[in-house]
């Protein structure tokens, strides 16, 4: 059976007060857009991990500039360990069953979803588990440049969240 390891490490104290049981909910947003998401036969039956980090502006800015060349902070920043869509049937050779292989990492800014939470009248669990949802699908080798790849996105983010009990975070207005 195909399982996800989270690694959560919340490194802006912040984070730790955001929401009730927020480990519990991030935790488990990334799983369901893990289970839900198309995956190649490659992934068999294999055990894969991957991290989430709750950080703040400072280390999100950092980073996009490091690996994008960005020079701000972001929402949500993802660092997929491989490309999905490239995989071969030897693609995890170096990873010998039934060692987990990772998947990469998802990046959290806390003033950046503080301030959107404000412009767009949405709570702070919804906006961090639709971007942990998105940012695991961005790990799945899902992307949002091209029309066509954001609908299937967005329907898959959408479809997830719903299961999970969240609103939609495209059209649904949010206490």
């Amino acid at each position: 059976m195909i399982s996800l390891t989270i690694h959560l490490d919340i490194a802006y104290p912040k984070w730790k007060s955001a929401f009730k049981k927020l480990e519990e909910k991030i935790e488990r947003a990334a799983g369901a857009a893990f289970v839900d998401a198309k995956k190649p036969a490659v992934f068999g039956r294999r055990n894969f991990e991957m991290s989430i980090v709750l950080a703040d502006d400072k280390m999100v800015k950092t980073l996009n500039r490091d690996y994008r060349g960005i020079d701000k902070p972001t929402n949500v920043l993802s660092f997929p360990q491989f490309d999905v869509a490239k995989l071969k049937e030897d693609s995890f050779a170096r990873h010998p069953s039934p060692n987990p292989i990772p998947l990469g990492d998802v990046v959290l800014a806390w003033q950046t979803l503080e301030r959107e939470c404000r412009a767009q009248n949405k709570t702070l669990e919804n906006h961090a588990v639709h971007l942990v949802v998105h940012g695991t699908l961005h790990l799945m080798g899902y992307d949002h440049i091209r029309d066509k790849d954001a609908k299937t996105m967005e329907k898959l983010e959408c479809d997830i969240l719903e299961s999970l009990g969240y609103p939609d975070p495209y059209h649904d207005s949010q206490p």
